[in-house]
């Protein structure tokens, strides 16, 4: 099928975007740091690194799986069948939503990206008042957040994420989003090989390793943060602690915002080549 003018003006903004990505030079903070992280965790024993990706890998599989099969997900899908029908009356199902126009998938997705940010931006700042219990959750309530505004966006775009291959693909969008921008573009490339090469939609054939050495930066980053809102917890105004508080919401509403860019140009991809009859 041939695409339309505007779905090929969304392609063209999305090969944009895929040339910023590639043509990102890291400066030597980043590479320095990186060189840093990688030393200091090769002084670990093999063993103790294969366990220790192998628990983080299990995690996350185990999340998915979680926030997936939740109420909370449940309803957040029958809401995107029910904004669905407002455009077309026929759609049933989640694959059903592929018939909508790229501009009317296009804002259910960002009803949902926006209302990520928002909760993103919340935990934060409640993360940024200082308290032992909010902070501690915070590194899993981000998880949760992120994983599942990308399985949302998945199901937004007509793709149901409870088989292995949606499921894996799912996971690697979040690890390539959560990844340090020097190193998505790899990411990015390995998306995008996958999704030419592969001939069977319902089973995963790829490398279902997940966690790395690289992929540690993230988590890093958020302890980082929580040792700044540490510092920062008792310098308040009027008994709020502000300064904290704007360090936990900015990062954790930059950290969504990241990933809801890199899944919504994944997906609106995978729309553009199903339509096209080459993938998906």
């Amino acid at each position: 099928m041939e695409m339309t003018d505007r779905e090929k003006k969304v392609l063209a903004e999305i090969h944009d975007w895929e040339s910023k990505l590639y043509s990102y030079e890291p400066n030597d903070l980043e590479l320095t740091y990186e060189k840093y992280l990688e030393r200091a965790f090769m002084m670990l024993p093999e063993t103790v690194q294969q366990q220790f990706f192998s628990a983080l890998d299990n995690w996350l599989f185990h999340l998915h799986a979680l926030i997936q099969g939740s109420q909370l997900q449940l309803d957040a899908k029958e809401r995107i069948l029910t904004a669905g029908r407002i455009f077309d009356s026929n759609i049933e199902t989640i694959e059903d939503l592929h018939i909508l126009s790229i501009d009317q998938l296009q804002y259910i997705a960002q009803q949902q990206i926006a209302r990520h940010r928002l909760y993103s931006f919340a935990q934060g700042g409640m993360a940024g008042t200082g308290s032992s219990l909010l902070l501690g959750a915070d590194l899993p309530a981000m998880a949760v957040i992120n994983l599942r505004v990308v399985q949302l966006i998945a199901m937004t775009y007509g793709f149901e994420v409870n088989t292995p291959f949606e499921m894996m693909s799912s996971l690697k969008v979040f690890h390539a989003a959560t990844l340090p921008p020097r190193m998505q573009n790899r990411a990015w490339g390995e998306l995008m090989n996958e999704l030419q090469n592969h001939k069977e939609d319902y089973f995963y054939e790829g490398n279902e390793e997940l966690a790395n050495i690289t992929w540690l930066e993230q988590p890093l980053k958020q302890l980082f943060k929580g040792m700044a809102i540490f510092l920062f917890r008792k310098k308040s105004l009027q008994g709020i602690p502000i300064i904290s508080m704007a360090i936990g919401a900015g990062t954790n509403y930059q950290l969504t915002r990241k990933v809801t860019e890199f899944a919504h140009k994944y997906y609106q991809i995978r729309y553009l080549s199903k339509k096209e009859g080459k993938s998906g």
